[in-house]
């Protein structure tokens, strides 16, 4: 038996697997998050599946998305990056993770963990939306308006509204699975 799933991922085994097994599903650990956070912020501008071909680059390339040892990043480091032909090498991104690590350990220390800080937004549990399309699904919302604003107060760069509903997206914040999708009822 066939399964249906979401119109945006059929045809590329990287997206389906990807739809399959991590889009839409909670994300309660900051480790994760912050992996998100960067992807999509590097995603800016550009398509989901380009990031997601190079995500094991990115692994890589940031230390496995150690937010800790990110925030000690050099301008060697930086330089190393921006060589770096396995990842997206844009100097204002790059910046920009490095400015984020630090931002999201404020965060931590503000709220116990990133996490708490941003399901809090949702009080801990995830927006069900109904769509049939994958289509209608909005590139943002008021809620991603409200975050992306808080999230740059504190110092946070690359996390525009859209940056953030992708992001919500992709950690189950928002279900955004079409109604058909098998994995709907699943996350």
């Amino acid at each position: 038996m066939i399964k249906h799933k979401c119109g945006w991922c059929v045809g590329d085994p990287l997206y389906e697997t990807y739809h399959d097994k991590e889009w839409g599903v909670p994300v309660y650990d900051d480790d994760t998050l912050f992996e998100f956070l960067i992807l999509e912020t590097f995603q800016a501008g550009l398509s989901w599946i380009t990031v997601l071909r190079k995500r094991e680059n990115f692994r890589k390339a940031f230390d496995n998305f150690d937010y800790k040892k990110i925030t000690q990043y050099d301008q060697k480091k930086i330089d190393t990056l921006l060589q770096d032909a396995g990842i997206i090498r844009n100097k204002l991104k790059i910046n920009a993770t490095i400015t984020n690590a630090q931002s999201f350990i404020k965060i931590q220390e503000e709220f116990g963990s990133f996490s708490n800080y941003i399901w809090g937004f949702v009080d801990g549990k995830p927006i069900k939306n109904d769509f049939k399309d994958y289509r209608n699904a909005p590139a943002n919302t008021s809620l991603s308006d409200t975050i992306s604003k808080d999230l740059k107060k504190r110092g946070f760069k690359f996390v525009g509204s859209t940056v953030i509903y992708a992001h919500m997206q992709a950690t189950g914040m928002v279900n955004d699975h079409e109604v058909s999708c098998f994995r709907y009822n699943e996350v």
